[in-house]
């Protein structure tokens, strides 16, 4: 029986990570999610669900509005990495039968593999989606869940091609590749480039029965988010809020500390 450990990185994103947890939690084994002492929602979304929270002191360093990859690397320090690693984020839910899925897909132990996505862009389409008893699988035909567009593959044609990029990227402990790369300056938009071109191409490999659902809460342009969250919250329009988990979610990006920051998603989200 396959061992399948995962770590999300989440700043400011507890509205989300409040309908992913319960959604993905079943899936692992072992989940850590790293975060800085400042955001109280997400300690309190991951305590009330018994997952695991890192404290994060560096996602300033070198200068860097938001270190994604050496949070990443102490949420892996927290974890055995005995069998299968998952990094993933924390707006992204997988479907219901992925252990199955994945276990069907007789995976490659020197190999990373990535997923395909669709963008859910709205709180109200999300009830939608949850209630409808949706699968992504009719029979024999594999299909956007809920009606969504798939998103972008990040093709690098100086590198061969495909590289899963890093809403979701699952490897194994036997590559010997236990972190991420770090760079001086390095934005949280390459991490994952820079993670998944640690594999040669032939061992780059998509999953294609599993998409995922991206989870928006309002229509935004590419970038929106990558230097702070401007985005509404998630949840019900009717309660004119903009308080998530207990806290006011930023409408613009003021001057704050960089450990606020939530750059993280970069290409991987779009958003």
């Amino acid at each position: 029986m396959s061992r399948f450990e995962a770590v999300t990185v989440c700043l400011n994103y507890a509205d989300f990570l409040e309908h992913v947890i319960p959604a993905n939690q079943p899936h692992f084994d072992d989940w850590v999610v790293v975060t800085c002492r400042s955001d109280e929602p997400t300690f309190r979304v991951c305590e009330r669900h018994g997952v695991r929270t890192v404290f994060c002191p560096y996602f300033a360093k070198n200068g860097s509005p938001f270190n994604k990859a050496l949070a990443i690397n102490l949420g892996l320090a927290h974890l055995k990495c005995s069998d299968w690693m998952i990094h993933i984020d924390a707006d992204t839910v997988l479907p219901g039968n992925f252990r199955k899925l994945v276990e069907n897909a007789e995976l490659r132990k020197d190999a990373i593999f990535g997923i395909d996505r669709v963008n859910c862009p709205s709180w109200d389409e999300w009830q939608r989606y949850r209630t409808s008893n949706s699968s992504n699988q009719k029979h024999y035909f594999v299909q956007p869940p809920g009606g969504w567009h798939i998103g972008t593959r990040l093709s690098h044609y100086d590198y061969g091609g495909y590289v899963p990029i890093g809403f979701f990227q699952m490897w194994n402990c036997e590559s010997n590749i236990t972190r991420y790369p770090t760079i001086q300056d390095g934005g949280a938009e390459h991490t994952d480039l820079l993670h998944g071109l640690q594999w040669p191409r032939p061992n780059r490999i998509l999953i294609p029965e599993i998409i995922a659902v991206h989870l928006e809460s309002e229509p935004s342009s590419m970038g929106a988010n990558w230097k702070g969250r401007t985005t509404k919250a998630f949840g019900p329009e009717s309660s004119g809020s903009s308080m998530m988990a207990g806290k006011s979610v930023l409408r613009s990006a003021p001057q704050r500390p960089a450990e606020f920051f939530t750059a993280a998603h970069g290409y991987a989200q779009g958003k």
